[in-house]
């Protein structure tokens, strides 16, 4: 009915805000860590998780009012948080999640009426927050369009439509024609959370498997829409589910998106002299594993209104609803940080190594909980309304259109150059150096350079450490470039990457002996005219190790035109940039050999350097200043 679908757009819309919500809210504890390189004291805000707990002293079921109050501070924190500075989003994000954590058990205490009809609308709203989502991220060329400039207009928009069907909310048919399963409620609260974990890691935002595997994003994009709009064309006339054909379609979605991960990561050895070592080539059958997860990806949507409506028919005690959402809450917190310390290893005391390339195990433990507690009888979903399956397949075409439209290769460059301007840029996770989310100063940086190939290091944040965000998307597509993304998220490592104004021959990556942080070098060729230019981009670990920099000589070329740049945390000063500068030169030292250039930078102590092979004539060299990151940018012109 009209009243139903009005129902399942807001529960909809508010989905979407929470997971908005959540990923900026965890990206920007993590910001307080990065500016840190330690635990920041800030993690505290993570309690926000842990609201549920608040109704342990509730004794009599949540009113409208209270419902209302708790969305209200939802959409307040949601369409605020963008515009404040770093602090501000963690908090105000942070009061965000604490509300939706406490309105959806006390919303689930409030549902009546038969199973279908709660397990339908709980459902169709997961697809719609998804289907959004993944539609505004693509538009946004990897980041929320809602979230940024005056595509936050969106975001009021939906906000508004949102309250309109709220305000018309219908209560839930008073008949029950059919029952729930028969299940505890803290299974499926359990499994509630294992969905939102899974949702928020992976799905709400697919770009991030472009990032774990190395694939198109457009292949990504073109399946994630059209297996979604399969399910939905399957459920318009109505669904029963077998229990099992839910079982086996949930290990399959597990197992296949636990083996996407794990097929991708490397093993790395103990023993130095196994390093360098090239990543494994993968072709289409270690693609396999990613598009049946994709396929099946749908599943989801279904599984949470499953547990939705199960835990809804339990109708627990306010209270005893409390203690077991806040359990499960509880859950969801751990899954989030163990993701994180997948990353982070290094930093973390203690229990900080175990989680050393253990990326797969955080997206399998979630998937195992939800093969638990997914309910396993006979399960009616009925029709979902026409004009509303109309709808969600359009966003689905939205966010096909997209990703492809939006993500397009640039057109081949018809020029010929006889002069060429490589740039470095360490851009701390697209931060300034003040902690502020800064892609377009950082942009602005790249911009006045306009170089024709570009190393970016620290550019890792298609994860939820970062917000899901893709800033190499962000920036190659702003600037019109072909790109390549070093080691594949799944590594846990510093995040590298290569745009260039001229077609990527031949882009591997090769991974350096790390005691502490696993660091990489991008190696591709770029063919200019009848010229092949080599070009390495690396991120060296702290102190820019001997070892990794012997190592990283090791893998020049023979023969032909050599660029090596990157942030290699040595100084000139050091015994590192001495055995480099035997077999290349700094372009910087070319160019002013006195060390101090025509607009009066001395930067005796830099670390980000552009070497070039002995030859090479540098016709210019740059410094460039700017708040916009942690580090300077480095720039040289040189021909052959």
């Amino acid at each position: 009915t009209a009243r139903q679908t009005g129902k399942i757009i807001a529960l909809g819309i508010v989905l979407l805000f929470f997971l908005q919500v959540l990923a900026d809210f965890i990206e920007h504890i993590y910001v307080f860590g990065l500016l840190g390189t330690s635990i920041p004291p800030e993690i505290v805000a993570v309690l926000f998780l842990l609201t549920p707990f608040l109704l342990l002293g509730r004794r009599m079921l949540p009113n409208k009012r209270y419902l209302i109050a708790l969305l209200a501070m939802l959409f307040i924190a949601r369409l605020l948080e963008p515009v404040l500075p770093t602090r501000g989003r963690m908090l105000v994000a942070g009061a965000g999640v604490g509300a939706f954590m406490l309105w959806l058990p006390a919303q689930l205490l409030t549902e009546t009426g038969p199973a279908r009809y709660t397990r339908s609308v709980w459902a169709g709203a997961t697809m719609i927050a998804v289907l959004l989502s993944v539609a505004l991220r693509s538009w946004g060329w990897g980041l929320d369009l809602s979230t940024i400039g005056w595509g936050q207009l969106i975001g009021w928009a939906l906000a508004l439509i949102a309250v309109w069907y709220l305000s018309r909310m219908p209560a839930a048919p008073a008949e029950k024609s059919d029952t729930f399963p028969t299940q505890r409620p803290f299974a499926a609260a359990i499994g509630l959370m294992a969905v939102i974990a899974l949702l928020y890691f992976v799905f709400s935002a697919p770009h991030v498997l472009s990032r774990w595997t190395g694939v198109d994003y457009r292949q990504i994009i073109l399946l994630f829409g059209l297996s979604w709009s399969l399910a939905l064309l399957t459920w318009v006339r109505g669904r029963v589910w077998q229990p099992q054909h839910v079982l086996l379609g949930n290990v399959l979605l597990v197992g296949s998106l636990a083996l996407t991960a794990f097929v991708h990561q490397s093993s790395f050895p103990a023993d130095p002299a196994a390093y360098p070592f090239f990543a494994p080539a993968t072709g289409w059958l270690q693609a396999l594993p990613l598009f049946l997860s994709i396929a099946l990806s749908p599943l989801l949507a279904f599984d949470f209104g499953l547990l939705a409506g199960s835990l809804a028919a339990a109708r627990p005690r306010p209270a005893r609803m409390g203690l077991i959402m806040g359990l499960a809450a509880l859950l969801l917190l751990v899954l989030t940080l163990a993701h994180v310390f997948t990353t982070v290893y290094d930093y973390i005391p203690v229990i900080g190594p175990w989680f050393r390339n253990q990326f797969w195990l955080v997206h399998l433990v979630p998937g195992i909980l939800l093969l638990i507690t997914v309910p396993r009888q006979r399960i009616e979903l009925p029709s979902l309304p026409p004009s509303l399956a109309a709808a969600m397949l359009a966003l689905a075409g939205l966010a096909m259109i997209g990703g492809v439209v939006r993500n397009m290769p640039p057109p081949a460059p018809t020029d010929l150059p006889t002069t060429l301007t490589v740039q470095t840029y360490n851009i701390q996770q697209g931060y300034s150096a003040d902690g502020q989310r800064n892609f377009d100063g950082q942009l602005a940086v790249l911009q006045q350079i306009d170089a024709d190939i570009i190393g970016l290091q620290e550019s890792d944040n298609a994860r939820i450490a970062g917000g899901n965000a893709d800033v190499v998307r962000y920036f190659a597509q702003h600037l019109r470039r072909y790109t390549y993304y070093g080691p594949k998220t799944v590594t846990g490592t510093f995040g590298i990457a290569l745009l260039s104004r001229y077609p990527i021959r031949n882009p591997r990556t090769a991974f350096l002996y790390s005691e502490g942080e696993q660091v990489a070098v991008i190696l591709a060729d770029i063919q200019i005219q009848n010229q092949l230019v080599h070009v390495l981009v690396t991120h060296l670990g702290n102190g820019g190790p001997m070892i990794q920099q012997d190592q990283l000589l090791q893998l020049l070329p023979d023969s032909g035109p050599i660029i090596v740049m990157g942030d290699f945390n040595f100084r000139p000063s050091g015994d590192q940039y001495v055995i480099t500068t035997r077999v290349l030169q700094d372009s910087w030292m070319v160019r002013w050999p006195d060390w101090q250039d025509d607009e009066g930078h001395r930067p005796l102590r830099k670390i980000d350097h552009i070497f070039v092979s002995p030859g090479t004539n540098v016709l210019d060299a740059k410094w460039i200043e700017s708040p916009a990151s942690d580090h300077p940018s480095v720039a040289a012109t040189v021909a052959w």
